[in-house]
């Protein structure tokens, strides 16, 4: 079970951090990552991060903004969003894979967290 939390309305330039909190499994054997989706949009990639979070993976539009980052021992994947744009507006999720390697799908979704911007 994925659980986002930290969601909510910021204004630009503000700052947000999202938590995921999983449960089951062995949270070390997950690659994770965090995706957004606004409204009348597709589901997009935001950033990853590996089993052990020695490697991270961002999308172009959150570089140097965004913050992905995970504690083992809390079960638990981090996402620090700073200087937020009202463009960041979306749902954001977090998911899990247990596939080898870096994964090009997820097998675990969370239930999504609303971050808004307003400008």
């Amino acid at each position: 079970q994925l659980v986002e939390s930290g969601g909510g309305l910021v204004q630009a330039g503000g700052s947000l951090r999202l938590s995921c909190a999983v449960s089951g499994g062995t949270f070390s054997n997950y690659y994770m990552g965090w995706f957004r989706q606004a409204p009348g949009k597709e589901r997009e990639f935001v950033a990853s991060v590996s089993r052990s979070g020695a490697n991270t993976d961002y999308a172009d539009s959150v570089k140097g903004r965004f913050t992905i980052s995970r504690d083992n021992a809390k079960n638990t994947v981090y996402l620090q969003m700073n200087n937020l744009k009202p463009e960041d507006t979306a749902v954001y999720y977090c998911a899990a894979s247990m596939r080898i390697g870096v994964p090009k799908k997820y097998d675990y979704w969370g239930q999504g967290t609303q971050v808004t911007v307003s400008s």
